[in-house]
Order: C-alpha cells, then sequence, then structure tokens
C-alpha cells in the first residue's frame, strides 16, 4: 500500500486556503443570479445590447446562442482555445499576419509620437451636455477624474486664440447647438474650433484604463449606440442584397471594434481593489473580446481602416507642421514610418462602398447614424470614459472623411482649417494607437492565457502521476504543494475583489485540487500477483 505519513500536514496546508473560495464562490453564484449589471464596475458588455444575434461558433469551439447578458456563466479559460486569427481580413484587402508582424513597430512609433506636443495637448469641451436624455449624473470616483493643464502650458501657435485668428470658421461650419458644428462632409459633431470654453489635456498623463464607471447610465450608453444608432438600410428593387449589405456590415464592424478595443484596455489596466495595484486581468478580457472572436476581429479592421486613411492622408501630412522648433525632427520620422507601415497594411478598397442607386441615401444614413455616436459621448458620467471616447469616435470619423468624402487632389492641398481642424489630425493619430496598443495588449494576454491553462493541466496530471508512482518523491510533493498553494492564494486574493468571475474558476479549481488531495491521501490496494481464476 501506498501512504504518505506527510500529506495530512500538506492537505491542511491547502484546505484552509480552498475553504474560503468555496464560500465566497456560493456567495458570489447567488449575487450573480441577482445581478442586473453583467459584471460590477464593467461598461455594458455589447452581446448584451444587440439583438437578434445567431448562434456563433465562439473561441470555446461550441456554438452558443446566448448572450453575455444577465445570468451569464462566466468562461472558463482552461476550457478555451487561445485561437490566433488567420487569412484575409473580411471586408478589406489585408490579412491577419501582415497586421501582426507590423504592429509592434506601428505601436511603437505611435507611443513616440503620441509624445509629442503636437499630439498630447488637446483642447476639448467634456460638459456640452447630454442632448438625448435627461442625465444628471456623475462618477465621483477618483479613477473617473482627470486633470487639466494650464493654456500657458500650450506652444502658443497651437492655442485656441491663435489658430482662430489664423483660420476663422469656415462659412460652410453648421451649427447644431451651442457649441456643436459640422459640415456636410463631416461624420462627427465637433466643436467650435474657434471657441474658448474646453479645458486644456495631456493625453499622454491620462491613461484609458479601468475607472468603475458602470450603472444604468453605462447600459444606457452603448444599448443607444447599438440599438438606436444602427445602420437599417434594405436593398432597393432589383440590387444585390451582398452589395447593399457592405455598408451597414463596415458601419457594425467598426462600432464593435472600437468597443473591444475599448474594452482590452479597461482589462490591460484594472486595479485590484484590494491591494490598490494596476495590473492585466486576464479573465477579464477573455469575458469582454476573446472568447467572441469577432470583436478581436474587428480590432484587426478597424487598424486597416485607420491605416488606410493614414496612407491617403500621406500628402497633406507630409506638409504639416507638427514641430515646435527646426531642431525637434524626430516627431516627423516617426510620422514617416507610420506612414510607410500605413501603405503596407491600409489595404481597405472604400471605393467599393456607396455606390449604386442607393448610394447617397446610404451614405447620409451612415454619416448621421456615426455623427450620433460621437455626439452620445457628451452622455457618459465619467471624465476620463467621455475624453477617450469623444477622442476616438472623432479620430474615427476623420478617418471615415478621409476615405469617403475627400478625393486625392483635395489631400494633396496645403494644410488650413478649410479639410481638417488641427484637433481631427490629433484625433486620427492617437485613435490609431489606441487600436495598435490593443493588438499589443493581445499578444500579453495570450502568454498570461498560456500559462493559466498550464496550471490546469497540472492538476489534472498531477494524480495520474502520484497513482503510478509506487514510490513518491517527497522533495517533488513538497514543491508542487508549495506551488498549489501560491496559485491558489493569488485566486483566492482575485475573488476577493468581488468579482463574479472567480465562480467557475474557484469551482474548477476546487473540484481538481480535491481530486488531487483525494488520490494522495487514498489507500491504493498493492496489485495481485494472482488472478481471481488461479487457485
Amino acid at each position: 500500500m501506498i501512504y504518505s505519513n506527510h500529506l495530512p500536514q500538506r492537505i491542511l496546508r491547502i484546505t484552509p486556503l480552498l475553504l474560503p473560495i468555496l464560500t465566497l464562490q456560493t456567495n458570489a453564484a447567488s449575487s450573480l443570479e441577482s445581478s442586473t449589471l453583467l459584471q460590477p464596475n464593467t461598461l455594458l458588455s455589447q452581446d448584451s445590447v444587440v439583438g437578434g444575434l445567431a448562434p456563433a461558433q465562439n473561441i470555446l469551439g461550441q456554438s452558443s446562442s446566448s448572450k453575455l447578458g444577465l445570468n451569464q456563466e462566466w468562461i472558463d479559460i482552461s476550457e478555451c482555445q487561445n485561437v490566433k486569427p488567420t487569412g484575409p481580413i473580411d471586408t478589406t484587402l489585408c490579412d491577419y499576419e501582415t497586421v501582426d508582424e507590423l504592429n509592434d513597430e506601428l505601436y511603437e512609433n505611435l507611443r513616440e509620437i503620441s509624445k509629442a506636443p503636437f499630439f498630447r495637448y488637446l483642447q476639448m469641451d467634456l460638459y456640452r451636455g447630454c442632448p438625448f436624455w435627461e442625465d444628471e449624473e456623475t462618477c465621483t470616483a477618483s479613477t473617473c477624474s482627470i486633470e487639466t493643464i494650464d493654456e500657458s502650458e500650450i506652444p502658443e501657435q497651437w492655442r485656441t486664440k491663435t489658430l482662430s485668428s489664423i483660420d476663422p470658421l469656415p462659412a460652410d461650419y453648421r451649427q447644431l447647438a451651442k457649441g456643436c458644428y459640422f459640415k456636410d462632409s463631416d461624420y462627427c459633431i465637433s466643436e467650435d474650433p474657434t471657441s474658448i470654453t474646453g479645458e486644456y489635456y495631456d493625453l499622454s498623463f491620462i491613461p484609458e484604463r479601468y475607472t468603475g464607471y458602470s450603472g444604468a447610465g453605462a447600459h444606457q450608453i452603448w444599448r443607444s449606440i447599438y440599438e438606436d444608432n444602427c445602420m437599417t438600410a434594405s436593398p432597393s428593387e432589383g440590387s444585390l442584397i451582398e452589395e447593399q449589405c457592405l455598408e451597414a456590415k463596415v458601419y457594425r464592424r467598426i462600432v464593435s471594434g472600437l468597443h473591444a478595443s475599448i474594452s482590452t484596455h479597461i482589462c490591460l489596466d484594472y486595479l485590484n481593489q484590494t491591494t490598490g495595484e494596476w495590473a492585466p486581468n486576464l479573465q477579464c478580457y477573455v469575458h469582454r473580446v476573446a472568447s467572441h472572436p469577432e470583436r478581436l476581429e474587428n480590432i484587426y479592421f478597424n487598424v486597416v481602416l485607420l491605416l488606410r486613411a493614414v496612407a491617403r492622408l500621406a500628402p497633406h501630412l507630409s506638409v504639416y507642421e507638427y514641430r515646435i522648433s527646426t531642431e525637434d525632427v524626430a516627431d516627423t520620422k516617426a510620422i514617416d514610418r507610420v506612414i510607410s507601415l500605413a501603405h503596407k497594411a491600409g489595404r481597405f478598397d472604400e471605393t467599393v462602398m456607396f455606390n449604386g442607386r442607393d448610394a447617397h441615401a446610404l451614405k447620409e444614413e451612415f454619416k448621421y447614424h456615426f455623427r450620433n455616436v460621437t455626439r452620445i459621448m457628451d452622455c457618459i458620467d465619467c471624465d476620463k470614459c467621455r475624453l477617450w471616447g469623444k477622442v476616438q469616435t472623432t479620430g474615427v470619423a476623420t478617418a471615415l472623411k478621409v476615405l469617403f468624402e475627400l478625393d486625392d487632389d483635395a489631400l494633396s492641398l496645403t494644410p488650413n482649417s478649410a479639410l481638417f481642424q488641427r484637433s481631427e489630425i490629433v484625433a486620427l493619430f492617437n485613435t490609431l494607437y489606441r487600436f495598435s496598443e490593443s493588438l499589443h495588449a493581445v499578444q500579453q494576454f495570450r502568454q498570461m492565457w498560456t500559462e493559466e491553462t498550464n496550471t490546469f493541466t497540472r492538476f489534472e496530471d498531477l494524480s495520474d502521476v502520484l497513482r503510478g508512482d509506487r514510490e513518491l518523491n517527497q522533495n517533488f510533493l513538497d514543491k508542487v504543494v508549495n506551488k498549489t498553494c501560491e496559485k491558489v492564494g493569488s485566486i483566492y486574493q482575485f475573488c476577493k475583489d468581488g468579482t463574479a468571475g472567480c465562480v467557475l474558476m474557484a469551482s474548477k479549481l476546487w473540484s481538481k485540487g480535491l481530486e488531487c488531495l483525494d488520490s494522495l491521501a487514498r489507500v491504493s490496494p498493492v496489485p495481485s500477483t494472482h488472478s481471481d481464476s488461479e487457485l
């Protein structure tokens, strides 16, 4: 018989850690069923606000018709497939491999660009008010707040007073409401470029990360974007459905990719409310993005779309003045490198869109809905979320204007406010940086995912090893138990944060841990040298 005298002590070392998790698991499961939110301190997930979606093959390799909405079970990482998308990117002329190959270089150059004064300083009015519904709520958490900077810190040539004296408000600007303007070619509702009401912000000191913003307000934002501002155009008589639906498909991919990129940043820089430390949250990423492959694919799509806009804008950008002094040449070199990468991966054919009998009506509907999306950003109750929401929707809107409103002759003109405000160029590059950083974060999550999956595999293999070895190696066993204690302790800490995601993971660990401990303590019979048939 195989038995270790030290096993009871080892079991006692692990059990105190496992028992609190079981208690947390039971309590969390109960609260999850009665919860009216997807997850504490998070924005609404995509599927919970999009009705009528057909069952999709998710990254678990299973067909799931349930939405990531209320009462949805948490994703079990150990059963997930850490799949990396390959092949052509739908609705583009590019592939995933090309984007992955150049993204590290793209990310490093955009990070350098984002630190340059031209791209880091931005004036914006964050308090224009919500135009669509009454909203008096506000996020008072310190994670929602942002600091402004004094105008004296802004280089004089980029201050509003200087810019407005050089380039006054064009005559073709329409005023939608106080402080809200747009031109016919705009896909966003912009601010008065001659106004001095907005505050200045240093984007390089305001990270896009977890803020704790949640509740009815956060739900209403994404619900309004997905339900009230979706493309609904139907094919005209005699036209091809595939051609007619392309515009709606592109619109949905843009919005979904933007949402997925924001979610990735929340999970990348996530606050542990017990320790006060910021760190990547793998379970958050799997739940929000990776368990739905189309969301990650739509991040790639947006990168290609934005790079195509940068490539088309290259003649305009090449003569733009980004420098404070003639000695500052690093910024322009980094921009030239990004433009070079944009020509390689920005393979999106904008000419196939908005053609045919209903082309004008489709474009106007597309434009109308995305203008509304940019305006909905003013309804966000969290200052930091509102800032980055406005920056990124403006960046995407700028890309759409480049692709669908301006011809090559217009884009080769000397920079002036008749085509683009400075804020649009700043938003375009910062938005591309956000998306590139999301793909950079995906690589980090994939590595974490692999390590997490290996942990569960070790639990499964351990029982087989110990049952099959009749002479246990005590040193090996000590190391295994020590490592198990460390892992259980870390998961217990994760569960203490009140995250509903610990429910399924703790249950998995609990069952596998007990199986392993049971195999260690069980008295195993020594095989008989005779069969029952022998006397």
